[in-house]
């Protein structure tokens, strides 16, 4: 009586269902499926009120329940896909086919070949398995929609969960437990509201499903647990079957199986790691969606293309929102310093900064890992050979150092920090992200710099070939200057020979300024011998044979200084063309200052030139300073000193920099590596 009382409940409940789905008419295949699905769920209910139908054997309540599961796993089956039009849409998939067999087979065969009843509950198992393994693919899967199917989900996985263990504890003990039967109607009766509410939610049917490559199932804890409890349904059946009593033996067995594996993770770090590492990996849903933070860096770099002053930013800025992070600086190693190219909120400046990313570089040389500097803090063991005081990374902020490798070395580093946000912590998932992301920025980068660098041998063969043009108008023009020496002596006094040679010198004049205007007093030489000299020699003889023809005159301050290994006529050249342009951008009445000095600590000797000229902002000095064949002085200069100067410094091992602000004067400081 008690058992007919929740049937029938049941059954009215899903007989109001029913008017509910033909009122609510919403579009799409699956809802024509739920109400199959809802009807053959009403006929089960119905079957069971043994009022009105007498006792229900065994048979039949097996095959009723294979015939309700069938039902929704081929409504499940419609959900799969939200374009299906007709029934032989969805029955045509190999998908869909592979869904029912097991159905079809618990319904059918036992009409056919006669089944023992355990082999039976081991079927219906399978389907209340495979219901939940689908319920988790289209919840996991739904993305925006998951708040619409989440009454579903919990709808139906709480039905055929409760089936689930009905059936495997029939498997144990070789006999359904009646008061599971009874129990059930009460439970789908007690359940139903959450089905009503998610037809209520859900404004169209169906979810495009993937499949991972690596795992079938990348999110699967109620996979495994399924998996566990079939296992021990197995066992159950089989000591059944052999006549064995499930209680004491298996027990036993287990437990002691239990400890072992429970004194296995205890005692072992690196096996607790794994197992972690590929449970996580293998049955958890994945941190990032990868399709979308893909897409993201490829837009963020792409933005860059049409302004390639900010592709060092771009690629800062699409590490940071990779990973949702405020403040960062990207770094590139030249020789022994680093030369910052990029910055995104930046953290003030510390006194250890530049001991600490030195130290950091040390050991990524070594090490090709990712830094987490807050996990160094807690945990140095995890970072074996890494010395460095971590009193001093309490006040650098950045929580991250990420490596970036040119030819197995380090070609530079980006420094980020979360500011207000979360912070990540480096697990296996975010290392591989990091280092995928790492990767493809790099890549980025280099791609760039490659291209940087075609374009200017580029355009330095554009000027050699206007160097031959030029060298062939000298010889013509030395050839007119040749004929007319030549026959000076000779007709001298003859009037018409001195116009036409006025006339003469006239045009070759003109040609000589259109080469001039094309190429300037810079001279291209070939690599002289380095020799050990004084810089403040070099410095006086360029003053005073170069420099002194303009205003203001150069004052030379040499405070300490010790010889350095060079070429004199290129380290010539480039002081020349620093003074020179000094005196241009400065009134006459203006100052120009050239100190020397030297660091005996670390070996650097220092040429400072200061003026007091026009100065620079920081986006001219980021941007154009060092670009080749980029100038402001129009046709009277070619673009390619400062560049020139630039790389010859950095060639040597030394390092060139400019402090500057408009108005005030700048101060370029050349550091040269002692002997």
């Amino acid at each position: 009586m008690i058992s007919d009382i929740g049937y029938a409940l049941n059954s009215l409940a899903y007989l109001l269902l029913m008017l509910l789905l033909f009122a609510v008419r919403k579009p799409g295949l699956a809802n024509h499926l739920l109400v199959l699905a809802t009807a053959t769920t009403l006929f089960w209910s119905t079957s069971m009120i043994t009022a009105l139908f007498g006792p229900i054997s065994l048979s039949w309540l097996l095959t009723i329940d294979a015939l309700r599961q069938v039902a929704w796993l081929l409504f499940l089956a419609g959900c799969l896909k939200n374009n299906f039009t007709n029934l032989f849409d969805v029955l045509r998939r190999p998908t869909t086919l592979f869904i029912l067999l097991p159905g079809c087979i618990a319904l059918v065969l036992p009409h056919v070949l006669w089944i023992d009843a355990s082999w039976r509950y081991l079927m219906l198992i399978i389907l209340a398995l495979e219901v939940l393994i689908l319920l988790e693919v289209i919840y996991r899967q739904a993305d925006a929609d998951q708040w619409a199917y989440k009454p579903l989900i919990l709808y139906l996985g709480a039905t055929h969960l409760f089936d689930f263990v009905t059936y495997a504890n029939a498997t144990m003990v070789n006999q359904v437990e009646v008061n599971y039967i009874a129990a059930r109607g009460y439970i789908y009766f007690l359940l139903i509201p959450f089905l009503v509410i998610a037809i209520r939610r859900i404004k169209h049917w169906g979810v495009d499903i993937f499949i991972s490559r690596d795992v079938v199932l990348h999110s699967s804890l109620l996979l495994v647990a399924g998996a566990y409890l079939f296992i021990m349904a197995i066992i159950g059946y089989a000591i059944s079957y052999v006549g064995g009593n499930w209680g004491a033996m298996v027990q036993t067995i287990l437990v002691v199986l239990s400890l072992a594996l429970l004194v296995t993770v205890f005692l072992s770090n690196s096996f607790r790691t794994k197992c972690k590492v590929f449970i996580t990996k293998h049955f958890f849903a994945n941190q990032f969606d990868y399709r979308v933070e893909w897409i993201k860096l490829t837009k963020t770099l792409s933005s860059s293309m049409d302004a390639p002053n900010t592709v060092h930013e771009s690629a800062l800025r699409g590490i940071l929102e990779a990973i949702e992070y405020d403040s960062g600086k990207l770094y590139k190693r030249v020789n022994n310093d680093f030369e910052q190219l990029a910055q995104v909120n930046p953290l003030p400046d510390t006194h250890d900064d530049l001991t600490i990313i030195r130290t950091l570089t040390d050991y990524c040389t070594s090490n090709t890992w990712l830094i987490d500097v807050h996990e160094y803090q807690a945990k140095p063991f995890h970072y074996k050979g890494l010395q460095i005081d971590r009193d001093i990374l309490k006040d650098w902020g950045y929580q991250l150092y990420l490596p970036f490798y040119k030819n197995d070395e380090i070609w530079g580093f980006a420094v980020l920090s979360a500011g207000d946000k979360e912070r990540l912590s480096l697990n296996w998932e975010v290392r591989d992200y990091l280092n995928a992301i790492t990767e493809q920025v790099s890549m980025f980068v280099f791609h760039h710099e490659a291209s940087k660098l075609v374009a200017e041998n580029a355009q330095f063969a554009a000027f050699n070939r206007m160097s031959a043009f030029v060298v062939h108008d000298l010889k013509n023009v030395m050839a007119q200057v040749d004929l007319i020496l030549a026959n000076a002596q000779q007709h001298k006094h003859n009037p018409e020979f001195i116009e036409d040679t006025f006339e003469t010198l006239e045009h070759t004049k003109a040609r000589m300024d259109k080469m001039l205007k094309q190429l300037t007093d810079k001279k291209i030489n070939d690599d002289g011998a380095h020799t050990s000299c004084s810089l403040s020699h070099i410095i006086n003889d360029v003053v005073a044979n170069r420099c002194m023809g303009l205003l203001p005159a150069p004052k030379v301050h040499c405070s300490s200084e010790e010889p350095v290994l060079i070429d004199k006529e290129k380290v010539a050249n480039v002081f020349y063309h620093l003074i020179s342009n000094a005196q241009q951008a400065t009134e006459d009445s203006g100052e120009i200052d050239i100190v020397l000095t030297h660091d005996i600590q670390n070996r650097v000797q220092y040429v400072m030139i200061e003026d007091t000229g026009t100065g620079m902002d920081q986006d001219f000095i980021d941007t154009r300073l060092f670009t080749p064949f980029d100038t402001t002085k129009g046709n009277a200069g070619m673009g390619i000193g400062a560049y020139d100067a630039k790389t010859y410094i950095e060639s040597i091992g030394g390092k060139i920099s400019v402090q500057s602000e408009p108005g005030k004067g700048s101060c370029f400081t050349l550091a040269f590596t002692l002997n």
